[in-house]
């Protein structure tokens, strides 16, 4: 029996090789299903049933509950609930941040918030390593 798993994470990377180092292949998204092909440490490999893009997931991006975003009847016990949306978003909604600010006065979330902001492309990642001499463990 095949083992069907969900991203649970708003982009889910799929990657040539078990490391965060590989290659992207592909993004899936929230909620989207995948089939364990098979398990290397804290990475899967995944196959999308239809058959589009094979490759390797890091575990943490994955659920074995299934996860539906727009719930008929039959589905409500299995809908995502506003919670894990946000979770899978990596990130606070508005309503919490604004609740641990008013608790938490002193806290400045000027860096915070740039960070938020920055992207580092997997071509940057690989310039870094090759500059830096870095031989990574665990994949290419």
């Amino acid at each position: 029996m095949q083992k069907i798993m969900s991203i649970q994470v708003k982009n889910g990377d799929v990657r040539s090789s078990p490391s965060f180092l590989g290659k992207i292949v592909a993004q899936l998204k929230y909620g989207d299903q995948v089939v364990v092909q098979n398990v290397k440490g804290p990475w899967v490999l995944i196959d999308r049933p239809e058959g589009s893009t094979d490759g390797w997931m890091h575990s943490s991006a994955l659920s074995v509950k299934k996860i539906v975003l727009n719930p008929g009847p039959s589905d409500v016990e299995q809908a995502a609930s506003s919670d894990e949306i946000t979770l899978a978003g990596k990130g606070f909604n508005q309503q919490v941040e604004n609740d641990f600010k008013s608790k938490n006065p002193q806290v400045d979330f000027t860096w915070i918030n740039k960070m938020e902001k920055m992207t580092v492309s997997q071509n940057q990642i690989q310039a870094f390593i090759k500059e830096g001499q870095l031989a990574p463990k665990g994949g290419e």
